[in-house]
């Protein structure tokens, strides 16, 4: 046999050994990789959305959980003064302000009252709620006590120790067994421990009359001067409204105001805070008399008597930040949560 011949049908062998993948092949597995790509593709997708899902639900949770806690503090202690808020006695001699109309946070009669269209609301005034939504004012005592030491007569209240949360321009309730006095504080200072309640324009609204004993609402009464005795207390007042309003980012809001000392801190205005974002809805409705397990409840417009109303429902709407969240992808999560709140001092 040719040499030669030889190693050319080995190099064919090899040749033919070593050769590549057909088209067919290349396509099959083109294919195959294409389909691997596209499962895993998919799953991320899923996962993905699942993930947002779970986020704004989580979200939107979280946001009722802390619209419940923040709502229903202010809710169960509404009408307390600390002492006996049982009998109604209750003085307040707080100057009336604007111009003479009486302020709502100056009203202990109805300390809960509320407003199926917040719009109407007179606490809300400038504050931009949205119309058709409820809104809830809520008066109470609130915060540590301090203890009188000694009520000196004329308009001081000697305290038991030093405090250096007060201050003058707070609006405060001191409070017996007898009855409870709602005043602004005029002068306090820690070094002498006396809190003082005079009359006159040193503060704003000011007081119309150094007398606390009951009745003197308005300054009209002509009873004797009343004389707090030892152990007394004095609570920070607490004067809020819950409501919805529109934010900066043109959405919509869970606001509370509240009471605040503004300029030099010796006149009383009215605050709002934002609270909880992304509620776009608020329904509330009161129970009279009764408790919050029975009965029937009313809107605002149809209770008879707010010094009767004994437990507040409120139905909120929210929705996520979070947009194409829903099983769809194509909207944010939008959930409605309700809770039932007493008044802690109408239960039995």
């Amino acid at each position: 046999m040719n040499r030669h011949t030889g190693k050319s049908a080995a190099a064919s062998a090899r040749a033919r050994h070593q050769g590549g993948f057909t088209v067919v092949e290349l396509m099959i597995a083109m294919l195959l990789g294409l389909l691997i790509i596209a499962a895993v593709g998919s799953m991320f997708l899923a996962n993905q959305r699942s993930y947002r899902t779970n986020t704004a639900l989580s979200e939107v949770g979280d946001a009722a959980r802390i619209t419940f806690e923040l709502m229903a503090r202010d809710i169960r202690g509404a009408g307390l003064t600390g002492c006996n808020s049982a009998n109604g006695r209750v003085t307040n001699v707080l100057a009336n302000a604007n111009n003479g109309e009486s302020v709502w946070w100056a009203d202990w009669a109805n300390a809960i009252r509320g407003y199926d269209d917040a719009t109407k609301d007179p606490a809300l005034g400038g504050k931009d709620p949205v119309e058709n939504t409820s809104s809830l004012q809520l008066i109470s005592a609130t915060g540590s006590p301090l203890t009188i030491a000694k009520d000196t007569g004329g308009a001081n209240l000697k305290l038991d120790k030093p405090i250096f949360d007060l201050a003058s321009g707070d609006i405060v309730m001191a409070c017996s067994p007898d009855h409870a006095a709602i005043f602004q504080v005029t002068n306090y200072n820690s070094s002498n421990v006396t809190v003082v309640h005079n009359t006159g324009k040193k503060v704003s609204p000011g007081n119309c009359s150094k007398n606390l004993g009951y009745p003197n609402d308005n300054c009209t009464g002509n009873n004797p001067g009343y004389q707090f005795p030892p152990n007394s207390l004095i609570y920070k007042l607490s004067a809020v409204d819950w409501f919805i309003g529109k934010n900066n980012d043109g959405g919509k809001s869970l606001y509370r105001t509240a009471l605040v000392k503004k300029g030099s801190k010796t006149k009383i205005e009215v605050e709002k805070q934002e609270m909880v974002r992304d509620v776009t809805h608020m329904e509330i409705t009161y129970l009279e008399g009764g408790s919050s397990g029975s009965g029937s409840f009313q809107s605002a417009s149809g209770v008879a008597d707010w010094s009767n109303v004994t437990a507040v429902r409120v139905r909120l709407e929210l929705e996520s930040s979070l947009e194409r969240a829903d099983v769809d992808g194509d909207e944010p999560i939008r959930r409605e949560y309700a809770f039932t709140t007493t008044l802690r001092n109408r239960v039995q």
